[in-house]
């Protein structure tokens, strides 16, 4: 395997990822994109938001008239609530900020909202949803999100959680873990959003702006992603 970026190469250079001017690659590992999906908010999808659609499926949270919590509204929460709009579910933001409320169902279509730190309305939400999308990538309590059938993380820790038992053994719950899908599920996740106009939300930006870029996002100054308009700032040179 040679991974896109800041990884030795079958030649011995280091590959570049979407740093690169020119890529050459084996049509075997190459993804139709469609037509209709725009150029600086489609490919997000790519990669980090096959991260929620391919656990959905996985784990079948797809039937339409389902009830599914996203845990977390950034890069990955705000696509995997497109996504299950798109699929006929019932979606459930829950987040620790109140300020996204707005947000996740004005502009998102949720159709309910979880302030996570508010112990009644988390502990009158329990048994409500027939799975969870975990996409918090900063340590946070499970406990309150195993009461829903199936809690799937896709965000990665540098802490590791810590798992109460007793309430897995209660309900016959499950706790799971996903990364991304493969090339077929990742055409899949892109026809689909090409059907259903879905797409990132993005702050475009040039190239000149990316060490700043990386200020803001030490900072959680993002929403949701940071786009790179790589040939508008070449040609600027």
């Amino acid at each position: 395997m040679v991974q896109t970026y800041s990884y030795p190469d079958q030649d011995g250079t280091i590959t570049k990822g979407g740093y690169s001017n020119i890529l050459v690659v084996d049509e075997h590992f190459a993804v139709r994109f469609l037509d209709n999906l725009p150029m600086d908010s489609g490919p997000p999808l790519l990669c980090a938001e096959i991260t929620v659609y391919s656990p959905m499926k996985f784990f079948q949270l797809t039937k339409p008239g389902s009830h599914i919590g996203v845990v977390g509204l950034g890069g990955l929460g705000h696509v995997a609530v497109k996504f299950a709009k798109a699929l006929g579910l019932k979606v459930t933001v829950i987040s620790t900020s109140p300020s996204k409320e707005n947000e996740a169902i004005e502009k998102l279509g949720a159709d309910a909202f979880l302030v996570s730190r508010d112990p009644a309305k988390m502990q009158a939400a329990i048994n409500t949803m027939d799975g969870i999308i975990d996409t918090v990538a900063a340590h946070h309590p499970l406990r309150p999100l195993i009461l829903h059938g199936k809690l799937i993380l896709v965000g990665a820790t540098a802490k590791a959680l810590e798992l109460p038992v007793f309430p897995l053994l209660l309900g016959r719950r499950i706790v799971a873990g996903s990364t991304i899908g493969g090339l077929k599920e990742t055409q899949e996740m892109i026809d689909f959003a090409g059907k259903h106009n879905i797409t990132a939300e993005i702050e475009l930006i040039s190239m000149d702006y990316v060490n700043t870029v990386m200020e803001r996002l030490e900072k959680n100054d993002i929403k949701y992603r940071f786009v790179i308009d790589i040939g508008n700032t070449l040609k600027a040179y």
